[in-house]
C-alpha cells in the first residue's frame, strides 16, 4: 500500500514528537481533520467485519474467531486443528510485541513473569506444530490414533492461550495505565521519533540497493518503507487521541489508543529492521561469493575422482558432478558480467554441491546458513506484519523452517521458509483488502487490520476494531484495563 511520502508526526500535548514536524497551521488543520477521519473508519471497520466473517466460511487459510470452547466438537476438529495454530501464533506474536514496550520503561527483571509466559505459550504452539507437520506425512495412519492427534493440536494451542491469558490481568496491573498512562506515552512517541528518522534512511538504502543489484535481490522488500509510513500514520493518529483522552481523564480510551499505536510502531519496526537485514545479507553474500566458488569447486574436485559415493551409482554421481559444474560456470559469468543477486548464487552453489554431500563444512556450509537465515528472517517479517491475513499452512512451513536452520539443514530449511513466504503472500491476495478507498485506508486503519493490530472481525463481545493487547483468547481483544 502506498501512502504520502511526508514522515507522519505524532503530537504531545503541544509538542512534536516526529523528526520533522510541519508548520503550526498545518498540524491545527490535521487536529481538526482527525475526528472526521476516525469517524470515516468505524463504517469501514464495521463493513470490514461482515466481509471477514464471510470470508472465514470460504477461505482455508483466513484464520478465523478464537476458540472459547475447551473441547471443540468432533466434526470440527480437523477445522480446528489447522485454524487454531495460526490464532495461537497471533496470541503471540501480539504479546510479545507489547511485552517489549512494557520492558523499556519497566525493566527485564519486572517482566519476566510476562516473558516466561510467552516461551512457555511459543514452547506449546511448537509442540502443535510439530505435531501437525507430523499428521499432514500421515503418522500416524490409524483414524482413531489420527483424530487424538488432532485433539492434542487443539489442546496445545488452547494450553498457549490459557498461558497468556491467565498473565494478562498480572500485566495490566504492572502497566497501570489508568494512573500512569503518560509514562508509557512517553516510551511509545520516543520510539516513534526514532523510528521515524529509521525510516527515511531505510527508503535511501532501498534506493542504494537498486542501483547496486537486480530487481530480484531487493523484491522481497519493496514497499517496506512505504509500509512501515503507513503504520506511522496510523500510530500518529493513535497516539494523538491516546494523548487527548489521557487530558480528558479517560484512561480507558487512552489504553486503547495507546496500545494500537504501540503495535503499529513495532510493526513498522519490522518493516524497517527487514530493509536493513537484507541489505547486510546482499553485502554480506558479495563479499562470501569468490570464497564460495573456490569452496566449491575444491569440494567438486575431491568427489570428481570418485566412482561412486553413499550408493550412488557412477552414471548418476558423474551427472550430478556435470551438473554442478555448469552451475558454478553459470555463476562465475554472471559474477564477471554483474550486476547478479548475491544471496541467489549463493543459494545456487549450495543447491548444486549438496546432491554430491560435499561441502557440508568449511565456506560452502557458511553460505547455506547466511542463505537459509535471510529466506527465513524475510518470511517471519511478513507473516508478522501481515498476521491478519496469514493462515496456519504458512506459519507451519516457517516453524519448521526455523527447526531446520537450528539443527543446520540449511537448505531444507531455504526451502521451507521460501515456501513459508509465497504461501502467506497467496493468504494475502485471497484475503484482499475491504477497506481499500474508504476514509480508515487514509489514516492507516486498512493495514492496521492487515497486520492484525485491530481485531477487524468477530461481533461486538468479541471486540471487533479493538486492538489486539497482550494475552490469549479471552483476553487479547479487551476493552477495559485493571
Amino acid at each position: 500500500m502506498t501512502i504520502s511520502t511526508d514522515v507522519p508526526v505524532a503530537r504531545s500535548g503541544d509538542a512534536r514528537v516526529a523528526a520533522a514536524a510541519p508548520e503550526e497551521d498545518e498540524s491545527s488543520a490535521a487536529d481538526l481533520v482527525l475526528p472526521l477521519v476516525v469517524a470515516g473508519t468505524v463504517g469501514a471497520l464495521a463493513g470490514y467485519a461482515y466481509l471477514r466473517r464471510t470470508r472465514r466460511a470460504r477461505t482455508r487459510t483466513t484464520p478465523g474467531p478464537a476458540a472459547h470452547s475447551p473441547a471443540p466438537p468432533p466434526a470440527g476438529l480437523d477445522e480446528d486443528a489447522r485454524v487454531l495454530p495460526a490464532e495461537a501464533d497471533d496470541w503471540i506474536r501480539t504479546s510479545r510485541a507489547e511485552l517489549g514496550f512494557v520492558a523499556a520503561r519497566f525493566g527485564e527483571e519486572a517482566v519476566a513473569p510476562f516473558t516466561a509466559a510467552v516461551r512457555d505459550a511459543e514452547t506449546e504452539l511448537a509442540a502443535a506444530f510439530r505435531m501437525r507437520q507430523r499428521y499432514d506425512e500421515g503418522v500416524p495412519a490409524d483414524e482413531a490414533s489420527r483424530r487424538q492427534v488432532l485433539a492434542g493440536i487443539v489442546g496445545r494451542c488452547q494450553e498457549a492461550g490459557r498461558r497468556l491469558d491467565a498473565a494478562a490481568p498480572a500485566f495490566d496491573q504492572l502497566r497501570a495505565l489508568e494512573r500512569e498512562a503518560g509514562a508509557a506515552l512517553q516510551v511509545a512517541e520516543t520510539r516513534f521519533r526514532e523510528l521515524a528518522g529509521r525510516t527515511a534512511t531505510a527508503e535511501t538504502t532501498l534506493t542504494g540497493l537498486a542501483e547496486r543489484y537486480p530487481p530480484s535481490a531487493s523484491a522481497p522488500v519493496t514497499g517496506c518503507a512505504e509500509q512501515a509510513k503507513d503504520r506511522l500514520v496510523f500510530a500518529t493518529v493513535h497516539l494523538n487521541q491516546a494523548r487527548q483522552a489521557t487530558d480528558r481523564g479517560e484512561p480507558e480510551h487512552a489504553a486503547r489508543d495507546l496500545r494500537a499505536a504501540e503495535a503499529a510502531v513495532a510493526q513498522a519496526a519490522v518493516f524497517v529492521a527487514g530493509i536493513d537485514r537484507l541489505a547486510e545479507g546482499l553485502d554480506a553474500a558479495t563479499r562470501l561469493v569468490p570464497a564460495a566458488l573456490t569452496g566449491a569447486e575444491a569440494a567438486l574436485a575431491q568427489v570428481r575422482g570418485l566412482s561412486t559415493t553413499e550408493g550412488v551409482p557412477a552414471g548418476e554421481l558423474h551427472a550430478r558432478v556435470r551438473h554442478a559444474d555448469a552451475v558454478l560456470t553459470a555463476v562465475r559469468e554472471e559474477v564477471a558480467a554483474g550486476p547478479y543477486d548475491p544471496l541467489d548464487a549463493l543459494r545456487r552453489i549450495v543447491e548444486a554441491l549438496t546432491p554430491l554431500d560435499a561441502g557440508r563444512v568449511g565456506v560452502v556450509s557458511a553460505a547455506g546458513v547466511l542463505v537459509a537465515r535471510s529466506s527465513t528472517d524475510l518470511a517471519d517479517g511478513f507473516v508478522e506484519t501481515h498476521r491478519g491475513a496469514v493462515g496456519g499452512e504458512a506459519r507451519e512451513r516457517l516453524a519448521r523452517a526455523r527447526r531446520l536452520l537450528a539443527d543446520d539443514a540449511y537448505v531444507a530449511a531455504d526451502t521451507l521458509a521460501r515456501e513459508a513466504r509465497d504461501l502467506a503472500e497467496q493468504d494475502v491476495r485471497v484475503h484482499g483488502n475491504p477497506l481499500a478507498g474508504a476514509a480508515g485506508h487514509a489514516s492507516g486503519v486498512a493495514g492496521a487490520v492487515l497486520g492484525g493490530i485491530l481485531l477487524g472481525g468477530g461481533d461486538e463481545d468479541s471486540g471487533a476494531g479493538a486492538p489486539a493487547s497482550f494475552g490469549g483468547p479471552r483476553t487479547r481483544a479487551r476493552r477495559g484495563i485493571a
